[in-house]
């Protein structure tokens, strides 16, 4: 990152602080070699950054490449054509003593006194060689996905019909109650209680099989059992037949070796003994040679050691025809029962223990199957109970959602539109009886699905079968926000919310986003300008072409520029002078309105 940018970033960060009272946010993003990007420069701020342009300009593919640098899995066709490799790069800031905090310090990755900022970095490489750095210390993509959500909150375009299936629904429950240690211990007893309904299940398969298993089972316990296998036997019978197979090698070799070091009047001892007889003399005339004889009589003491045991192994030398064919038929044992019981000795004895509990466990079925009834009630009561909390947890949150959701609808202009949370849970006959386990998963014994309605009168319905794609792009934007998805204030990026709407309601969604960013950063693609008119920067993506390829840029406007580019998304290509008329009217009115604001939230606090 070059000083310049780095600079300017830190000056933004310390204007977010001043005026935003937030401290996470998005300041700067790089991106380079990225599908249609060249090289593309973002400095974010605080409050909401919106980016528009012409569809097929690119925006999606700098949320992808944000994506991307949060963790998530891509591949090594988003990087140019033509080109190695890629890098993604964004600057944050963050709290020092928060969570984030926590886990970089358990991390490694220290902060500096003074400084709130964090540098991630993925590199992404035509081989597949990708990695990832923070603060220029290399982690893994799982450390990045894990840190990404307290970084930045991205809704996809995909997310609003993914609020048609009610097992997001659960979720973002969940979320908003903030339930982590009860699922948790819910998941716990889950676990514990469909252990012992596998094993027990084991225990009651047919009799027949339940013999002829035993039968099986004894026999390959009785066969390795018979071998006598000692761990690490085969590599030193294995040694011990290398040995036999050179004695006449070895023997050469250890009465040459004896001699070299100790039998002659040359060999090395003597040859050291002679030198040392002169260092003590010299030593008796200079203190500097002193030093030098513990060394070497250390040295001739290893070498007697070794000459002694040189000759000790020639001496017991002996070749054994009869001695090499017991361990060639000892090594073809070993062998043959290895490569049935997983190929080495200690897979073989393992299989033998294994054997030997199972055949305890099947000798013993009656009594375990007793035990274990008694603790699949208990581990059943268990997870029952965890679940019962989690789901009285639930009721009583998913009250306060169902409120909290509908005092926001009227912001996206849904205001006569119902919201309701539907939790089912098997019946309380259904729980007293003990083979009754439908539903019952690690998650708990709810079913959860949002029920809704948009027009007065109408009581509310599953929520797949009723709203629209535009009702669904609003419902999400509030119950995203509602639901505490990003309850840690980290950037929120929205993408193409806006599909499916415009007008009055596009006008309606682009307030209730700057009310968003009023406390936490807020970046969204939008092609309305209803919501363009909300922002506090706002940037244009473009496409060109030159040398018959197309290059991604982006730049941030000013005010005539905005004026510009809200015409052309209000009138196309043609922008007439009413269509330029319109667009200062829109951002007059959008800045009153955040005027009005800014007194309504200093007049409350």
């Amino acid at each position: 990152m070059d000083k310049g940018r780095g600079h300017r970033a830190r000056e933004v960060i310390r204007a977010a602080s001043i005026s935003y009272r937030i401290f996470k946010m998005l300041s700067l993003l790089k991106i380079n070699n990225i599908a249609l990007i060249d090289r593309l420069e973002i400095e974010l701020g605080p409050g909401l950054n919106l980016l528009t342009g012409e569809t097929g300009s690119g925006k999606s593919i700098i949320v992808d490449s944000l994506s991307a640098l949060t963790g998530e899995r891509t591949s090594s066709d988003i990087i140019k054509e033509g080109e190695r490799s890629a890098v993604i790069e964004g600057l944050f800031s963050i709290e020092k003593n928060g969570q984030m905090a926590e886990m970089l310090h358990e991390s490694g990755i220290e902060l500096d006194a003074d400084d709130d900022e964090l540098i991630v970095r993925r590199e992404l490489s035509a081989t597949g060689r990708n990695r990832a750095f923070v603060n220029n210390q290399l982690v893994t993509q799982g450390f990045l996905k894990k840190i990404g959500p307290l970084l930045v909150d991205i809704h996809g375009q995909g997310e609003a019909a993914a609020l048609y299936d009610p097992a997001s629904h659960l979720e973002m429950l969940d979320r908003f109650a903030r339930n982590e240690e009860d699922k948790q211990r819910t998941a716990d007893a889950f676990s514990r209680w469909s252990s012992t309904l596998s094993e027990l299940a084991a225990l009651k398969q047919d009799e027949s099989d339940k013999l002829q298993l035993i039968d099986i089972l004894r026999f390959q316990a009785d066969e390795i059992r018979n071998a006598a296998f000692i761990p690490g036997e085969n590599e030193s019978l294995e040694e011990e037949k290398r040995r036999l197979s050179n004695v006449e090698k070895l023997l050469a070799l250890s009465s040459e070796a004896y001699d070299f070091f100790y039998d002659n009047d040359e060999s090395t001892v003597a040859t050291i003994e002679k030198g040392l007889r002169r260092i003590e003399e010299l030593a008796e005339y200079d203190s500097m040679f002193r030093d030098y004889l513990e060394p070497i009589r250390n040295a001739q003491a290893v070498l007697e050691d070794l000459a002694i045991s040189t000759r000790d192994f020639r001496n017991g030398l002996e070749y054994s025809p009869a001695r090499l064919e017991e361990i060639e038929n000892r090594l073809a044992e070993i062998a043959r029962i290895a490569r049935k019981y997983g190929g080495t000795i200690h897979s073989a004895l393992d299989h033998l223990a294994d054997a030997q509990n199972r055949l305890e466990n099947i000798e013993t079925a009656e009594f375990r199957e007793a035990e274990l009834q008694k603790d699949l009630a208990a581990h059943r009561s268990a997870y029952l109970d965890a679940a019962m909390e989690l789901h009285k947890i639930r009721v009583k949150a998913a009250a306060k959602f169902e409120k909290e959701v509908e005092n926001e609808l009227g912001s996206v202009a849904l205001e006569k539109a119902r919201f309701m949370v539907r939790i089912d849970r098997p019946d309380d006959d259904e729980l007293k009886d003990q083979t009754f386990k439908t539903g019952f998963s690690s998650k708990g014994i709810d079913r959860v699905e949002f029920y809704f309605s948009a027009n007065p009168g109408e009581s509310p319905k599953a929520l797949a079968k009723v709203a629209s794609g535009g009702e669904a792009s609003r419902l999400m934007l509030v119950l995203k926000t509602t639901a505490g998805g990003n309850s840690h204030k980290t950037s929120a990026v929205f993408d193409e919310i806006d599909a499916g709407i415009g007008g009055r309601v596009a006008e309606a969604v682009g307030r209730r986003l700057k009310r968003l960013a009023s406390s936490q950063q807020v970046m969204c693609v939008t092609h309305q300008p209803q919501i363009a008119s909300q922002a506090d920067r706002h940037f244009v993506v473009s496409k060109t072409v030159s040398n018959g390829r197309a290059h991604i840029g982006i730049d941030e406007l000013d005010d005539n520029q905005r004026v510009e580019e809200i015409a052309r998304m209000l009138a196309g290509e043609r922008i007439t002078n009413a269509a330029r008329e319109n667009a200062r009217e829109m951002l007059k009115n959008s800045a009153d309105d955040g005027r009005k604001d800014v007194k309504a939230r200093k007049m409350r606090s």
